[in-house]
């Protein structure tokens, strides 16, 4: 089964955001690192759907609102920490080995 052009592009936007998050992180830039970590893992869950990957979605998902807009009683680049981003590095790329895995091994199945 090969994967559709989609699918692929999916992939491609998910390795160039999984490259940013360290650069996010390499700037204290926490929140972000985060949000785009959803990002990521959402662009992935589209190519290929799997019980962790949504979960870390799940997870992810709940935190992109206040990561990025924050509220009165949440500021975000007060409230992440590199915990919190070393958290959404090991989630993201976790999902995109996973996904990008299913892609390299049915590209090698004949047609």
């Amino acid at each position: 089964m090969k994967a559709d052009k989609l699918a692929q592009a999916y992939l491609r936007k998910a390795q160039v955001r999984l490259e940013s998050l360290h650069f996010f992180k390499d700037r204290k830039a926490y929140s972000d690192v985060v949000r785009e970590a959803q990002e990521l893992v959402e662009l992935l869950l589209k190519a290929a759907h799997l019980h962790e990957i949504r979960r870390i979605s799940k997870r992810l998902r709940k935190e992109r609102e206040l990561s990025f807009y924050g509220a009165e009683d949440f500021i975000p680049t007060e409230e992440y920490d590199v915990e919190d981003a070393d958290h959404a590095i090991k989630d993201a790329a976790f999902v995109y080995q996973i996904v990008s895995a299913i892609f390299d091994q049915t590209e090698e199945e004949p047609a």
